[in-house]
């Protein structure tokens, strides 16, 4: 389960959703190391903070803790405490797993 942050994202007009990225792969499955500059962004991550109710009155569908997936390029990066995480709208987050 994930820690609590000390920040939260403030509701707009969609929920927001702040996001812990997965390591990007290291290997392939036939174990040829990948070098840092033919990494791929990952595509999936942790849910860490979630806003509480947008303007419309919507509940987010997604909660802390929920492994999801999203765009390759969904969301902004932020750094928090020496973390990252992606800061995106809920409607980026294609599937919960």
């Amino acid at each position: 389960m994930a820690k609590k942050l000390g920040i939260s994202p403030i509701a707009g007009t969609k929920n927001r959703v702040f996001v812990k990225p997965a390591p990007a792969e290291e290997k392939t499955s036939g174990g040829i190391i990948i070098p840092d500059t033919a990494k791929e962004k990952p595509q999936r991550g942790e849910v860490v903070a979630v806003s509480d109710i947008d303007e419309d009155g919507k509940k987010p569908v997604v909660k802390v803790g929920d492994v999801v997936l999203y765009g390759k390029y969904s969301g902004t990066e932020i750094s928090y405490e020496g973390q990252d995480f992606l800061s995106m709208r809920e409607s980026d987050i294609i599937a919960k797993l």
